[in-house]
């Protein structure tokens, strides 16, 4: 009989939803029901169907988004925290890193290349101040890279190697705020999948083609250290937990031993098994399983406070 229900957001991934789904079923005999979810204009008046959510696809699809911050006041759990997933950006994370006391290359905010109709000089003349390119360049050094303050999956990044490819790269940017971060000149680069308080460090290559990045990456460098390795599984569980994501990646890269956190707001990473290969997948699909169930059949309850649903999290 029936007992919990499971429910998958997600867009036109299959691979590790299906496999997700299969092996909920095989953990729990079919007391647990783990399927896709459906929406169909939700009422604000009743209860969602579900006793955990797994969010993929709201981040790009974001009408999901307010539905998955009802589901967690009516006392569903949402993978991830749909009030800090939405809430968070690559610049307040690199500041919270580093009060974590990771290692976080320079990272500074730019002012947006361009702005909406309504905004003109009369509008930015009391704070915007212009930038001054030499300092920055003096400051950070080339390459240096160029970064939305908010997405994933390397979208839109620009290594930049010239003042010129950085006012190309700038000018490209329209209304979108940007991130300038100093390069690191990595010897090995460690991609940490973290499932609940489970974490599996893997070196990572992102020099080579995308589907070839775990599979070949021990091809391209040397193997890590028992201590670095540690160091990596404690950063990725640190900077994790302290932005309420139970589901993410954690890209470190390595420069005379440091570990420098450079990509760690992945809440919906890529688990496909193209890109993680049999193994990595089979780990990453178990998990999951395994830390959806536990949620389901920890006890339900309503969280209706603000406070509790900010801070006590949906791990």
């Amino acid at each position: 009989m029936v007992t919990r229900r499971i429910g998958l957001l997600v867009g036109r991934e299959r691979s590790f939803p299906d496999a997700v789904i299969a092996a909920v079923g095989r953990l729990t005999g079919g007391r647990v029901r783990c399927e896709y979810a459906e929406f169909e204009a939700p009422s604000a008046e009743r209860l969602v169907p579900y006793d955990v959510l797994l969010d993929r696809i709201s981040h790009e699809v974001t009408c999901y988004q307010p539905w998955l911050k009802l589901a967690a006041l009516r006392g569903c759990r949402v993978i991830n925290n749909p009030f800090f997933r939405i809430a968070d950006d690559k610049f307040f994370n690199a500041g919270l890193a580093l009060d974590l006391g990771l290692a976080v290359p320079k990272t500074r905010l730019l002012p947006q290349k361009a702005y909406a109709p309504d905004i003109n000089a009369a509008s930015l003349e009391r704070t915007m101040r212009h930038v001054d390119w030499d300092a920055l360049e003096q400051d950070l050094g080339y390459p240096m890279f160029l970064k939305p303050h908010w997405g994933g999956g390397w979208r839109d990044v620009s290594r930049i190697e010239s003042r010129q490819e950085l006012y190309d790269a700038y000018d490209r940017s329209g209304e979108r705020p940007m991130i300038l971060q100093e390069g690191i000149e990595f010897t090995q680069y460690v991609r940490c999948i973290v499932i609940g308080n489970q974490v599996r460090p893997a070196l990572w290559d992102p020099r080579l083609p995308h589907h070839e990045r775990y599979v070949r990456a021990a091809e391209t460098m040397p193997p890590l250290e028992e201590a670095l390795l540690a160091r990596a599984i404690d950063d990725a569980l640190t900077i994790s937990q302290a932005l309420g994501y139970s589901m993410n990646t954690v890209e470190l890269a390595i420069q005379n031993g440091v570990p420098y956190a450079i990509d760690y707001m992945n809440s919906a990473p890529d688990l496909d098994i193209s890109s993680l290969g049999e193994e990595h997948f089979a780990w990453a699909v178990d998990t999951m399983a395994q830390h959806l169930v536990s949620l389901a059949d920890a006890p339900a309850q309503r969280r209706a406070s603000w406070s509790a649903l900010l801070y006590e999290g949906q791990r």
